[in-house]
């Protein structure tokens, strides 16, 4: 255990362009005022957001450090610096809660391994969000995260967790990046049995959410374009 080291907070964020103060808990904004030190996706996202949640006229005083897809494991670890002296450090997602289907994950990863403290934060999940909303499985649920982008190997993947979802009667949670949504969609309903549930939540929380759950058979006969939204895509086989 090392000793005069800081604590990470895991700071959730809103999962749009929503104010702070609709999705983020008073207390978890007010905490951000503390903080002189950020981990964060995407430094101009946080800087916004940061501003809007009251902070705005003190960006320049924060010290913000970089961490996602395209971050080393060397500069991963040299994060390590930044709790010495006792400083705390807050990590921010780009969206939602960090450090789940998130890069932020391997700081999180780094504290433990050094005895750092970890403190999580209350705000939205957009999966489990979707889940709540759903009327699928809730006792039983996997996160499934980003499957493969080929055509073939999506196809078969889906035939797999559609099998899965049939034997445990469990909840298959995927999400995608937005200009694939609706190619993804458009596999669901062309491998998946016509009786299989699936659920998609776009833009949750945001003014123009869309959550429906049809089976694969009804919404072939309605069809939906999802557009770049945000998306949680949920199947349970029945």
């Amino acid at each position: 255990m090392e000793n005069n080291k800081g604590t990470l907070y895991l700071i959730p964020s809103p999962l749009g362009e929503n104010d702070p103060s609709e999705v983020i808990p008073a207390p978890v904004l007010e905490s951000l005022k503390g903080f002189r030190t950020f981990v964060v996706e995407e430094v101009r996202t946080a800087r916004r957001y940061l501003s809007r949640a009251g902070l705005k006229g003190q960006i320049g005083e924060l010290s913000f450090h970089e961490l996602n897809e395209h971050t080393d494991a060397a500069t991963v670890e040299s994060y390590l610096k930044l709790f010495d002296d006792g400083n705390d450090v807050a990590l921010i997602s780009e969206a939602g809660l960090p450090a789940v289907a998130d890069p932020g994950a391997q700081l999180v990863a780094l504290a433990h391994r050094h005895g750092i403290k970890v403190v999580p934060a209350v705000g939205p999940s957009s999966l489990m969000l979707a889940l709540m909303a759903s009327g699928l499985n809730g006792q039983s649920f996997a996160f499934c995260g980003y499957i493969p982008a080929k055509t073939d190997e999506r196809r078969s993947r889906l035939k797999t967790l559609e099998k899965v979802s049939a034997q445990f009667r469990q909840t298959q949670i995927l999400i995608e990046t937005p200009y694939r949504n609706d190619s993804l969609f458009a596999d669901i309903l062309s491998v998946c049995g016509g009786s299989t549930k699936v659920c998609v939540a776009a833009n949750i929380t945001m003014p123009d959410a869309y959550i429906m759950t049809k089976k694969v058979s009804e919404w072939k006969k309605e069809g939906l374009v999802i557009g770049k939204r945000p998306c949680v895509f949920l199947l349970l086989s029945c």
